[in-house]
């Protein structure tokens, strides 16, 4: 190999690091085999303990899954959404997207313990959380993809990011497209993400304004399906029922497939957040109607748009900690 061509060769690695380096790839540290040696076996626990949860509670898989969400929108992929109240830590537990909703805690408890016994403080929670929301949807029929794995912990948590950042149900459409962008999320990261509410429940409290007073003068959302409104109203009234739960995937509510794109074509979505997709954007209302049409490109871009998502301001390297329970700092 002649001078130039080391050269060349010396340019491409340099290229190739500042690539990796940058900050337009946060998760450039992440990798799939990066428990390879420390804890070979840490994906198959984290499967194995999903596995029985979810065999025990169809709902647990969706769950998990929302879980990863509600931690990645939140100061990043940090498990910070699994911190207790402690000290000068205020849970993001208590805030308005997860208070009464946010479930799935001690199934995280039970794969660190066991995660804990076969390496000690090597596996962090959140690549426990990013491992179950992949193995979650896999286990309900959704596709499976390689989970970039490196996070730390963080040290605390955000109560007033989770009350601001996550995409609410009766958000406008503008509203979470922002909310999205701030992540470096963009109309294809959410519309694909969305569908996660193929499998789920919702409660009463999240979808009532839609049935009796969409827009604040008393009139139910004209967006909505009229017989499938009524439905909803028989176990939604105007006041009491808060927690009354709902599928959000009327048609297969435990199987992760694009039929909940086919009910927001149909009007059928449970969610303001679901039907505004169809009705407020001619942008996303293209790829709506094409994972309606085509549940293999769904998949496909579901399962990149959770990868970017588990890329947004992981703590690597030296910061953060690996916690030795996931509800507290060490």
């Amino acid at each position: 190999m002649g001078p130039s061509t080391v050269n060349i060769a010396v340019l491409l690695v340099l290229a190739l690091t500042s690539l990796c380096s940058g900050t337009s790839s946060p998760g450039a540290y992440l990798y799939p085999q990066f428990y390879q040696h420390s804890c070979p076996r840490a994906q198959d626990i984290v499967r194995s303990v999903v596995a029985r949860a979810v065999a025990k509670e169809a709902r647990m898989a969706a769950s998990l899954l929302r879980l990863h969400f509600h931690d990645c929108f939140v100061k990043g992929c940090d498990a910070s959404l699994l911190l207790d109240s402690s000290g000068s830590i205020v849970s993001e537990k208590g805030s308005n997207p997860n208070k009464n909703s946010a479930r799935g805690f001690e199934v995280i408890d039970e794969i660190k313990s066991a995660l804990e016994k076969e390496c000690p403080q090597t596996v962090s929670c959140a690549d426990i959380l990013a491992l179950a929301a992949r193995d979650s949807t896999v286990l309900a029929g959704g596709p499976n993809w390689e989970v970039p794995l490196g996070r730390r912990d963080s040290l605390g948590a955000s109560l007033s990011g989770s009350n601001n950042d996550i995409p609410a149900p009766n958000n406008t459409l503008q509203t979470i497209t922002t909310k999205f962008k701030r992540q470096g999320l963009d109309m294809v990261d959410l519309v694909a993400l969305s569908g996660s509410h193929t499998i789920g429940l919702s409660r009463c409290t999240s979808f009532r304004q839609r049935l009796y007073n969409q827009t604040g003068n008393g009139v139910a959302d004209s967006t909505l399906e009229e017989a499938y409104a009524w439905q909803l109203r028989s176990r939604c009234p105007r006041s009491g029922g808060d927690d009354n739960l709902f599928t959000l995937d009327r048609v297969s509510p435990t199987k992760f497939d694009n039929s909940y794109y086919k009910n927001v074509v149909a009007g059928k979505g449970l969610l303001n957040s679901d039907q505004v997709l169809l009705t407020r954007s001619l942008e996303t209302m293209v790829l709506v109607k094409q994972y309606a049409e085509n549940n293999e490109l769904f998949f496909d871009h579901f399962a990149k748009s959770i990868v970017k998502m588990g890329n947004i301001s992981p703590l690597t390297g030296t910061k953060g900690e690996i916690r030795k329970n996931c509800r507290k700092t060490n």
